[in-house]
């Protein structure tokens, strides 16, 4: 998504300036050649040493000592995107009043890219209507703004102003730059393993990690989807994304139902479980009892009944983790559940599927288009199922 994107980083006089280090090294991680600019200000909270080493290049700081007689200029001609991080009360109005005072203000004031500024301050400054105005200025020129967290502030303060974390400005960057061919529409992700309760203590349950469903869900958001998640597990939720928290095959039965008339996209990911004991004990089985007998029952079919009841241009994702016959299954669970693209991997090679972070798939479309993604990173799967479904959605075949 950001691989090969051009940033300037922008670091303004505020104690948060450290924190721009890890988004620094966060972006440079994703591939992102980093342009890092300080004011006079920032040099009081960190060394341009630091950023220097971390960045693509070295930091600049002024208009008149680098080796470009038009540094302004080319580094906003060049960008693909700003980042300001953080922006001080001081800077956002500058910018509002198109002051050009330093070389970061020149250079905001002379590119054409997309504007990301993350504000951080004191919460009186952060309430105060000078400040307000000024972003509702900004905002109404197209520039995105990652609002403060609440939390503690310089002195031991606590109240609203906190910088976003990082991955809340990452995320914006991904949603700005991302390709937005998502936009408008609301996209329903389940993921996670099912828990099928025994006794009071004992589940039947699965090795899912619910982690390729959480990449996509990042992915749909980066792309300008809403996106609800029916999640059976606890893992960072997404910037922007609902989650409706489930254990078992029933109650994600009962969420995925509520949410699928309004669904545009449903990427069921989880792996529910396909049985489950007739009759729960209330209380712990004891082993002095014996070796229990346990009756189990088809739980329900959540993939078939969406299938069964899609309504007209809702595109519906399943998911299949095979061990052998991965196309012939994979096909057959395609048209039987009547689904539009099934994503099967086979969960026996190493790397691939459970608890790891990467994963290897065969996309199989209802329109018969095959294709394959060797082992990667779960982000770029994810890439990769939303990459077929836009193209299943626009009915371009050369896309994908």
């Amino acid at each position: 998504m950001l691989s090969g994107r051009r940033v300037v980083l922008g670091v303004t006089g505020g104690i948060a300036a450290y924190k721009a280090v890890e988004v620094c090294r966060r972006l440079v991680d994703a591939g992102v050649h980093v342009v890092p600019v300080m004011t006079a200000g920032a040099e009081h909270f960190i060394g341009r040493t630091t950023l220097s080493a971390l960045a693509s290049e070295p930091v600049q700081t002024s208009l008149w000592t680098e080796t470009s007689p038009i540094p302004h200029t080319l580094l906003g001609q060049q960008a693909d995107l700003i980042l300001i991080v953080p922006a001080t009360a001081r800077l956002i109005g500058a910018y509002a009043a198109g002051l050009s005072t330093d070389l970061l203000t020149n250079v905001l004031l002379a590119t054409r890219a997309p504007v990301v500024i993350c504000p951080a301050m004191h919460t009186e400054m952060w309430e105060h209507p000078a400040v307000q105005h000024n972003l509702a200025t900004l905002r109404q020129r197209g520039v995105y703004v990652v609002e403060p967290d609440e939390g503690r502030l310089a002195g031991g303060d606590i109240g609203r102003g906190r910088l976003a974390a990082p991955e809340r400005i990452l995320a914006e960057v991904e949603r700005v730059l991302g390709p937005r061919d998502l936009s408008g529409l609301h996209v329903v992700v389940s993921a996670g393993g099912t828990r099928e309760p025994i006794d009071a203590v004992r589940v039947i349950a699965n090795r899912s990690s619910g982690k390729q469903g959480y990449a996509i869900a990042a992915e749909a958001l980066s792309r300008g989807a809403t996106v609800s998640i029916v999640s059976t597990v606890d893992l960072p939720v997404p910037c922007g994304a609902v989650v409706v928290r489930v254990d078992t095959a029933a109650q994600m039965h009962t969420a995925i139902a509520a949410l699928a008339d309004d669904a545009d996209i449903i990427v069921m990911a989880a792996a529910v479980a396909d049985f489950r004991p007739v009759a729960a004990v209330d209380g712990k089985i004891k082993k002095e009892a014996g070796v229990p007998q346990i009756v189990l029952e088809p739980t329900p079919d959540i993939l078939a009944a969406l299938g069964a009841n899609k309504p007209a241009g809702q595109t519906l994702v399943g998911f299949a983790a095979e061990t052998s016959d991965l196309l012939a299954n994979a096909q057959s669970k395609l048209h039987r559940k009547q689904l539009d693209l099934i994503v099967a991997n086979d969960v026996s090679l190493p790397g691939v599927g459970f608890e790891h972070d990467t994963n290897a798939v065969t996309l199989v479309c209802a329109d018969g288009h095959v294709s394959t993604v060797a082992l990667t990173d779960k982000r770029a799967i994810a890439r990769a199922v939303l990459d077929s479904v836009c193209r299943i959605r626009t009915g371009n075949d050369s896309a994908g």
